[in-house]
């Protein structure tokens, strides 16, 4: 069995529970996954708004906790490695989005906690926080649901619904949504990362050029 089957199987077996606990440890395949079984309504009425609400509110849990350890053992997360290595990459979005960079960090690989910790190292306010937090989050939890709710859909309209086409169909759904969450964790976490450093080199260049203007005697 592998991590996409292991997260089907947890999510079938504990539904809306496990989509919240595995939301706060590996939000994207999972919500991907519960967006693929909401289509088929598998967690009731208002299946999707379920997904929406329960991955939101892991996900909210989730940015709590860092933004918890950074506040409360900032000294001692300043030293360890994965602090180290993303504090660079959070300064440079941080620096041209503000504190609104939540949003963005969710969709870079390796700096949804980090941004989190970062926050609570730097001691922002803890209201600020937790309204961009969950702001931050229900918009994750709809872009990637909604992604698994789409592709099912278009899945079921070539082939059906997957609950009674047993292994075949799993795979292709498993196939599909693996192949959405690699293109995220590659292509659109480099664009972000690219785009906001173009941006950075632009504000640069342009603040040098205004310093050789107000430098020049007229």
């Amino acid at each position: 069995m592998n991590s996409l089957q292991f997260l089907s199987h947890l999510i079938e077996q504990y539904g809306l529970y496990a989509v919240f606990f595995l939301a706060m440890v590996e939000g994207d395949i999972t919500l991907l996954l519960a967006g693929v079984l909401a289509h088929s309504a598998f967690f009731n009425d208002y299946s999707f708004a379920r997904v929406l609400l329960w991955g939101t509110l892991g996900g909210f849990a989730s940015d709590n906790l860092a933004y918890a350890a950074g506040r409360v053992c900032g000294k001692t997360i300043r030293d360890f490695r994965f602090y180290r290595i993303a504090r660079p990459r959070i300064e440079r979005l941080t620096d041209r989005f503000g504190s609104l960079s939540i949003f963005l960090s969710k969709y870079i690989y390796g700096l949804r906690w980090a941004s989190c910790t970062f926050y609570g190292v730097g001691r922002m306010p803890y209201l600020r926080f937790l309204l961009l937090s969950l702001g931050s989050c229900f918009v994750w939890v709809l872009i990637l649901s909604g992604v698994g709710y789409s592709f099912s859909s278009a899945v079921m309209r070539l082939i059906g619904d997957f609950r009674h086409l047993g292994k075949i169909l799993l795979v292709i759904v498993l196939a599909g949504v693996a192949a959405v969450y690699l293109i995220k964790r590659t292509w659109l976490s480099k664009k972000v990362e690219d785009a906001a450093r173009a941006v950075a080199g632009d504000r640069t260049r342009r603040d040098r050029g205004l310093e050789r203007i107000e430098g020049r005697d007229y």
